[in-house]
């Protein structure tokens, strides 16, 4: 038996817990080996968790009414299983884990997947940007309550890092290098004291907040952002770095990339109708455009935008509601446009490197025979 995604979903952005609280039921019902203090799952049950289970079905110990006896677990995020263990490992450890790489490689969906199975819940995030304040990381204040009865407990108000330490639960800090500098600082003393003081109730029972087990930090950081708010290496040495590469299979590539957009079309209320020739396409020009290599070795000028699976996956939903809602003509003929959208939106004389591509494989693709690549190359136009 498989799981699969909801047809018609409850709401937008559900969390992992909840799109995945079959698969995570189970695993807790059939791996009851040793798990760390606070933790859901098994360390081995989080990998296969996130990496699937190859194929194999896995067996519960003992019938319960409510779980099914067996269940293959779909691999959610692609990529090496060593890096996932490596990962689970150092959340294992109680040590903070931060995992980078370039945008669109999964970061995000990473760090939500191995929040919600170790802790059971990956909405204690912050996302940081310029202006994220070091009340995100410690605590605020009701301001009606702290005027009405002054610094009480009552009045104090939670971050997500605080109300994680208190539950013993993963913290998400979205693109932590966004913060500034004096707001990461907050986050040395915290990863190595585990534990917020508040002087405001000091002499009460409430002037620190210690950790409970099973507290830990997965942060995330884009290595296009180096030097934005560059951490201190105070910081640093209090996290493991992991960095997450762009997927090196083409074959599973376009399957994630399948996957993803024929999701998102079924969410947008509609049946996902492109062809695989045309996914393949899109893939191979990401490929080619992201390495600056073909897949005939011949050189492509890089453009200077990420052409990441995320947005692979983007073009793909956008084709495929495309072909849903404004059908007329062949797919195909969209694709330029839309890569024309990706390309130019970081840098204009990525337009430029484009068009050098179209000039290139894409040409010689179309004077090889291909009728597909052919057309693509009668579209040329259209990227002017």
């Amino acid at each position: 038996m498989t799981v699969t995604e909801p047809t018609t979903p409850v709401r937008q952005g559900m969390p992992a817990e909840e799109r995945h609280a079959a698969e995570l039921a189970f695993l807790a019902a059939q791996d009851p080996g040793p798990r760390p203090p606070g933790w859901a799952l098994t360390p081995r049950a989080v990998v296969t968790f996130v990496c699937g289970s190859d194929g194999v079905e896995l067996a519960l110990p003992e019938r319960h009414a409510d779980l099914p006896s067996r269940l293959v677990i779909p691999p959610k995020f692609v990529g090496e299983r060593a890096l996932v263990e490596r990962c689970v490992v150092t959340l294992a450890g109680e040590r903070g884990l931060l995992l980078t790489g370039e945008p669109g490689t999964a970061k995000s969906m990473l760090s939500e997947l191995l929040a919600a199975a170790v802790g059971g819940t990956s909405a204690l995030t912050v996302q940081g940007t310029a202006g994220t304040t070091e009340d995100a990381f410690r605590y605020g204040w009701n301001y009606a309550l702290l005027l009405a009865q002054g610094p009480t407990p009552q009045a104090l108000v939670d971050s997500p890092v605080l109300a994680a330490m208190r539950a013993g639960r993963v913290v998400r800090i979205e693109e932590i290098t966004r913060c500034l500098p004096e707001v990461q600082d907050a986050l040395v003393s915290l990863l190595s004291d585990r534990r917020i003081s508040v002087p405001e109730l000091t002499a009460t029972e409430d002037a620190v907040v210690r950790a409970a087990p099973g507290f830990t930090v997965i942060a995330t950081a884009n290595l296009r952002d180096r030097g934005v708010s560059e951490m201190s290496a105070a910081l640093k040495r209090r996290f493991n770095f992991e960095t997450v590469e762009p997927i090196a299979d083409a074959d599973a590539e376009a399957v994630l990339i399948r996957r993803q957009a024929v999701a998102a079309v079924r969410r947008a209320g509609a049946a996902f109708a492109v062809d695989d020739a045309v996914l393949d396409a899109l893939v191979t020009v990401f490929r080619d455009l992201r390495s600056g290599r073909s897949t005939e070795g011949w050189d492509v000028e890089r453009p200077g935008t990420v052409m990441s699976t995320a947005e692979a996956v983007q073009v793909a939903a956008s084709l495929g509601v495309s072909a849903a809602y404004l059908p007329g003509g062949d797919v195909l003929d969209l694709l330029p446009g839309h890569l024309l959208g990706v390309v130019r939106k970081d840098d204009p004389a990525d337009h430029a490197r484009l068009l050098g591509y179209w000039d290139g494989p894409v040409r010689r693709r179309a004077e090889g025979g291909s009728a597909m690549w052919r057309r693509l190359w009668d579209l040329r136009g259209s990227l002017r």
